[in-house]
């Protein structure tokens, strides 16, 4: 056995598993510090604040008494207030029966006003929300937006010729004006008759300069998305696809009708990287993706996306507002697409194989960390905003089941029995155990 080949997937191992336990966690203790600050505020006493489950690792108490402690199993965490009868904050019978004013006072969960045990419960999710907005905002106000006039920043590394310059300007594409609108030069350009080549006109050093047979959508990557055939082949950002089984490849559009053609076969692939070139294989996964008028294609894809411009345009930077925006719309867009999908998978429409467990985020969170500090960062927003969401739905156990329970009250004026409580908090349990378990059998069974 060469047991030198064993070392690069032992390092990819550790590598996914110290990058899944540090965006759970942070995102964990972001959840849980948003239960504990708002009830701090509220006027709500926090017993243990604890950064994963089972036997405590590490622990100190603050002034207030409350318990902060670091745990052996950093799968989680929890926020144990005054009363709570358990992590899920279901009451405690007996000593509500016995009305102790030690434990249903003011100052714990179940004896405060229910505006205060609202806010608290709610605050879990809110802070979630925040977290990924603060860094979806970090990454817009840095990346900016393309500049334009259309103006060429970088040029790729390429087995071909080079034709742009740092510099040039984009007056038009095959005898069409660009205009000062990025959306209208992207749907103006996508709507160009297929040509293997294009005709560009630039602004160079004040002079208008020619430039035929360029590549307008290079076979070039520009992201490899996690979970897909090709991560799993070793392709990476920046490299050019040459061949797809041998025929020549010039275009990112034909490696979709290739791709699509292969009915799922194992394809043989020739790309350049960095100056050499070289060869691997993969096997097309089938994905659905939704279509305009409405429903999902089952489609083969190998998880790779374009860098559309034969160049890396310039950027400039945008106001802070809107970046603000930007990050709204991050957020809503990724609860909108995680409720259809949800609803989607209930309903048959697409395979539960989009469904990802444990298992599956783990994986992703070690291959975006391998693309780079912003694609990580980047997961760890969407999670954060995933979690978020998921603990709004009125389930027991989780913060939508509280709150749905507080909103009874509300509307009724007094609180639900306890004991009705917590038999819906059991059944809530047993319904996460159970998808936790679907999922788990996802991540093995599922390509």
């Amino acid at each position: 056995m060469e047991y030198t080949l064993f070392f690069p997937q032992f390092g990819n191992f550790v590598i996914t598993v110290l990058a899944f336990i540090f965006c759970l966690s942070i995102i964990v203790f972001v959840h849980e510090f948003g239960h504990y600050f708002i009830g701090k505020l509220s006027g709500i006493h926090a017993e243990v604040f604890s950064i994963g489950f089972g036997p405590v690792l590490l622990s100190i108490y603050d002034k207030k008494g409350t318990k902060w402690q670091i745990a052996a199993f950093p799968f989680g965490g929890f926020v144990k207030f005054l009363g709570d009868k358990n992590l899920a904050s279901a009451p405690e019978l007996e000593r509500q029966s016995a009305e102790s004013a030690a434990i249903f006072n003011r100052a714990s969960m179940h004896g405060a006003p229910l505006w205060a045990r609202f806010m608290t419960v709610a605050a879990g999710p809110v802070f979630n929300f925040i977290f990924s907005g603060l860094i979806f905002f970090l990454i817009y106000i840095n990346q900016g937006v393309t500049k334009l006039p259309l103006t060429v920043d970088k040029v790729f590394g390429s087995p071909y010729d080079q034709l742009f310059e740092k510099g040039d300007v984009v007056r038009s594409v095959n005898g069409i004006v660009i205009e000062n609108d990025l959306n209208k030069i992207i749907g103006l350009i996508g709507e160009l008759p297929y040509k293997e080549y294009f005709t560009y006109v630039v602004e160079r050093n004040g002079s208008l300069e020619t430039l035929k047979k360029v590549i307008q959508n290079p076979p070039r990557i520009s992201q490899v998305l996690p979970k897909s055939s090709a991560i799993a082949a070793g392709l990476e950002k920046g490299d050019l696809i040459l061949s797809l089984n041998s025929k020549k490849i010039s275009n990112f559009n034909q490696i979709k009708k290739v791709v699509e053609a292969s009915k799922g076969e194992v394809l043989h692939i020739e790309f350049w990287r960095q100056g050499s070139v070289y060869k691997t294989e993969l096997k097309p996964l089938i994905v659905d993706v939704p279509i305009k008028t409405g429903g999902f294609e089952r489609i083969y894809r190998i998880g790779i996306v374009s860098d559309y411009f034969p160049f890396q345009p310039a950027k400039t930077k945008q106001s802070i507002s809107w970046a603000v925006l930007s990050s709204i719309e991050s957020i809503y867009l990724i609860m909108e697409g995680s409720v259809k999908g949800l609803y989607h998978i209930l309903f048959g429409n697409i395979s539960s194989c989009n469904l990802s467990g444990p298992i599956s985020i783990a994986e992703t969170s070690g291959q975006m960390v391998k693309q780079g500090s912003l694609n990580y960062l980047w997961f760890i927003a969407v999670l954060s905003t995933a979690i978020g969401m998921i603990n709004l739905f009125p389930i027991p156990v989780l913060d939508g089941g509280h709150l749905m329970f507080f909103t009874a009250e509300a509307l009724l004026g007094r609180k639900p029995d306890p004991k009705l409580i917590n038999n819906f908090m059991t059944l809530g349990f047993v319904l996460l155990i159970g998808l936790m378990v679907f999922s788990v059998f996802n991540d093995f069974l599922c390509p």
